[in-house]
């Protein structure tokens, strides 16, 4: 199993805030894999699976952006109902507990996957390790 990378980064939810921030992303040549949006009021935290993602938050940092460069987990589904659940089972059923998570549907839809952080990324490695199940490896 290896660890996949997430950008996470810290904004006041403001309008263009979204279209600044993308922006960096598309100028840098880094294609968004997926992403998500959370927010509390005035701000929020917005999450990117990105195809560079060290040249991605290297970029934010530079530019002052507050952003972390998060260590995750990426599991593949069946793209078809019942998918998430069948993944989110399996999770559960190991202990380990979601703390973040987007989805990717790769391959025109051939593939997709969970992608989730957790607490302890170690612990849940060595919970999770299952040969039935596929698990994504960096894009880059």
């Amino acid at each position: 199993m290896e660890e996949v990378k997430v950008i996470s980064i810290f904004v006041e939810n403001k309008p263009g805030k979204l279209e600044k921030i993308t922006k960096v992303l598309a100028d840098a040549g880094i294609n968004i894999l997926g992403f998500s949006i959370t927010s509390v009021k005035d701000f929020g935290v917005i999450k990117f699976f990105v195809d560079d993602p060290q040249k991605g938050y290297e970029l934010f940092r530079e530019k002052g952006y507050a952003v972390a460069l998060n260590s995750a987990i990426g599991i593949e589904m069946k793209d078809q109902p019942g998918g998430l659940h069948e993944v989110v089972s399996f999770i559960s059923s190991r202990g380990v507990n979601i703390e973040n998570a987007l989805v990717y549907v790769a391959e025109s839809r051939e593939k997709a996957y969970f992608i989730f952080e957790v607490d302890d990324f170690e612990d849940a490695v060595k919970k999770l390790k299952d040969e039935s199940m596929s698990f994504l490896r960096n894009v880059t």
